[in-house]
């Protein structure tokens, strides 16, 4: 853990920007650098919205299974599918949730938060124990950012958040695969922390979050039966293309640990 940690640090160091780190291994301990400082969450923050509608179908107030009509006034541009799609459209929940995760879906995003209701998605929010992750405006309003709303959130909660939807596959009721596995398994957006990752060997499921200036990913790692739970945040980024490959390089070094430590276990 000590070389992986030095490694970490060497990529911290060169990098010009502000950044947020949480790390989690199974078996091996934790690494964290400023994991409490506050970030804006960009896509980040949907993951505790499916983390808050799936507490809610599984106390029996929500049917993932029920179809919600995608008007054309409540489609939101920005990242996702559904704003070019034809106007006779109808979607499940499970849908709407699943295409919030894997291609980062702002209209479906949207749509669930006026489902479940933002005042009660931060109730949830700050039930399962956050205090820094608040969701304080929808996608793609730019009304409410040029006033300075925003959503938040920190890279330790963000961990938590994984953690929280790798319980929840378990015991949610859902005919076919659980949707937060689902989903994170098929997210489209690779190019940060799994990039540069042997997917042959290592399993990693992840969740995006960009800005201009912001870069992000969270992830689930799983080798050989280990898991590992890994949150980078980064702002303040003059050179984007920069920050992507720094979380890459990060994500390279935590599956070159599980390897290597799968392979002293081995000898």
């Amino acid at each position: 853990m000590e070389i992986l940690k030095e490694k970490i640090r060497e990529e911290i160091y060169r990098f010009d920007g502000r950044i947020g780190l949480a790390i989690e291994i199974e078996d091996a301990g934790n690494f964290y650098i400023d994991s409490e400082e506050v970030f804006r969450s960009a896509s980040l923050i949907k993951i505790p919205i499916l983390l808050a509608g799936l507490g809610r179908h599984k106390i029996g107030e929500l049917d993932v299974e029920q179809l919600i009509p995608i008007s054309k006034e409540n489609r939101a541009g920005g990242s996702g599918i559904l704003y070019a799609l034809s106007d006779q459209l109808s979607l499940t929940v499970k849908d709407l949730m699943t295409l919030m995760i894997i291609v980062s879906d702002n209209t479906a995003t949207n749509i669930l938060i006026d489902l479940l209701g933002m005042d009660k998605i931060n109730a949830f929010i700050k039930e399962i124990g956050f205090e820094h992750t608040k969701l304080n405006r929808k996608m793609m309003d730019f009304a409410a950012n040029e006033k300075g709303i925003d959503n938040f959130t920190n890279s330790r909660e963000m961990i938590h958040s994984l953690k929280l939807l790798n319980e929840i596959n378990d015991v949610i009721g859902i005919t076919g695969p659980p949707i937060a596995y689902h989903a994170l398994r098929h997210q489209q957006f690779r190019d940060k922390l799994p990039a540069m990752v042997d997917l042959e060997k290592i399993t990693v499921v992840n969740k995006t979050g960009e800005l201009p200036s912001v870069e992000h990913d969270c992830a689930i790692f799983e080798y050989q039966g280990r898991k590992g739970y890994v949150a980078v945040l980064t702002d303040s980024v003059i050179d984007q293309n920069e920050a992507k490959q720094i979380i890459r390089n990060i994500g390279k070094h935590i599956s070159d640990f599980f390897i290597r430590t799968h392979k002293n276990l081995l000898e």
